[in-house]
């Protein structure tokens, strides 16, 4: 059963960071783009990140939502079958579930998505 689990959620003061992992099984993660998607307490969820495919004439270009630019970044090492959210310089409004989702290339709605995982940014 392919699926993509997330990892390295917690609580963080203000200013730190935290690196998200969001590891593949059961799919080969390079050929699919990886989106990485929050949600606040009370909020809808929205997305922050995303990197396409690496498979195929897929640049692997990212892309970053405006609340989150300049302050995370995203990657994927595909020999660990593993795409990775870089959080810096938090912020309490950056406290959230994240997930991480799989989807092939040209498709508009994700095929897979993780459990989520508790990200808490307080003092």
């Amino acid at each position: 059963q392919p699926q993509v689990v997330e990892s390295g959620g917690g609580l963080v003061q203000p200013g730190g960071s935290l690196r998200l992992s969001c590891t593949a099984s059961g799919l080969t993660l390079d050929y699919y783009a990886i989106g990485w998607l929050r949600q606040a307490p009370g909020k809808e969820r929205e997305g922050i990140s995303y990197i396409k495919s690496t498979g195929g004439s897929s640049d692997g270009a990212a892309h970053f939502a405006e609340s989150v630019k300049g302050r995370f970044t995203i990657s994927r090492d595909n020999a660990k079958n593993t795409a990775y959210l870089q959080m810096n310089s938090l912020k309490p409004e950056d406290t959230a579930v994240y997930y991480c989702a799989a989807k092939r290339p040209g498709k508009g709605t994700y095929d897979y998505w993780g459990q989520g995982t508790q990200v808490t940014v307080s003092s």
